[in-house]
């Protein structure tokens, strides 16, 4: 009968230094010690993945249960940021980053384009918010989207997000309560600053937030923000949407400009305000195209339990061109709606779809 030899086996002592060696790169990919390093790694049979997810699932829970304290700490923020920040060292991994099963090298057409997510992500819904944030990060790795435009952060939100997704920089349009920001893919968007124009008549604590940015080489001014909410506030939404169009409308012609939120508009609003000539509505754009349509669909989405129907499209992608003559004018050439699969928990990342485009030379 045929033995295994001992040869074949592996010895004690490989194993040990094998499991040390683990514990070593967990210790320094979790920013732990070694001891909470073999404790997961123990659980989980020594599979390195299967351990960090275990980790930092953990460690999530624990960053947004930071929410509910009084004592929470946030990093103060200055209104104009012009220099980078370091990511935080040591007690970082990025799941932004490309995983190898899916890495590729995008052609030259690809590396040109710029692409964007913009995406109400429901922070105040606090329920499954844990697995919702790591789904967000999940979308990141599957478009690698340069720009990302947010609404409705909660402070342990972007706490999670500076910790799990350090390609990209973060920029905040406040401090408490809830929120819009950016993220900027460091490797491919040059930040150079921001800055956050308030809405003087808002009472749901809205502004505009307006960074100014480099993109291979051409200048470009993005915006976001979270228009006032719900059918009542009509005039005050029409209001901060004319603010929008103007800072749109007066920026320098070698600059393109985008914006993306969620607007919370009616068609009959956009209508009376009108946009600029040279402004456009992307969705309009490439065709209105009904997949693309509702980006707020009871009918389909159901984190929100409510007793009616409403489809709307409440959230939107403007966008104005350099007209400079010499500067390279951009166009969209795709949209598409992200967020539409149930997450593990059996809810969807948020209660709004996001919005997925890009944008090429024309």
């Amino acid at each position: 009968m045929a033995s295994t030899s001992d040869s074949d086996k592996p010895s004690v002592s490989n194993v040990e230094d094998n499991r040390s060696r683990l514990c070593d790169e967990f210790a320094a990919i979790a920013g732990t010690d070694s001891a909470v390093a073999q404790c997961y790694l123990a659980e989980n049979e020594w599979e390195m993945e299967r351990a960090l997810n275990s980790f930092f699932e953990a460690d999530l829970e624990r960053v947004f249960e930071v929410g509910n304290s009084p004592e929470r700490e946030t990093s103060p923020k200055p209104k104009r940021q012009k220099v980078e920040e370091k990511p935080p060292g040591g007690d970082c991994i990025d799941l932004t980053e490309d995983s190898p099963a899916s890495t590729r090298k995008p052609s030259e057409e690809d590396d040109n384009k710029l692409s964007l997510i913009s995406w109400n992500v429901d922070g105040l819904d606090t329920d499954n918010l844990a697995e919702r944030a790591r789904g967000l990060c999940s979308f990141l790795v599957l478009y690698t989207p340069d720009v990302v435009f947010l609404q409705e952060l909660i402070p342990p939100y972007v706490q999670y997000l500076k910790k799990r997704a350090v390609s990209y920089l973060i920029i905040e349009a406040g401090e408490e309560g809830y929120f819009t920001g950016m993220m900027l893919k460091k490797s491919r968007v040059k930040f150079r600053e921001s800055e956050i124009i308030p809405y003087p008549t808002t009472q749901m604590m809205r502004n505009l937030l307006i960074a100014q940015v480099d993109f291979k080489g051409q200048k470009f001014c993005l915006m976001t923000s979270h228009l006032e909410s719900c059918k009542g506030h009509a005039e005050e939404r029409m209001k901060q949407l004319r603010v929008v169009m103007q800072r749109m409308r007066e920026a320098p012609d070698d600059v393109t400009v985008l914006f993306g939120g969620d607007t919370n508009l009616r068609d009959t609003e956009v209508a009376k305000v009108g946009l600029p000539s040279a402004v456009c509505d992307v969705w309009e754009r490439l065709g209105r195209q009904e997949h693309c349509r509702y980006t707020w669909d009871t009918k389909a989405n159901t984190n929100k339990t409510v007793p009616y129907i409403s489809r709307c499209r409440f959230d939107r992608v403007y966008f104005r061109p350099a007209t400079k003559s010499g500067v390279q004018h951009l166009a969209p050439d795709h949209m598409a709606l992200v967020g539409l699969d149930k997450l593990d928990c059996g809810r969807y990342t948020s209660d709004h779809w996001g919005i997925y485009c890009s944008f090429s030379a024309g």
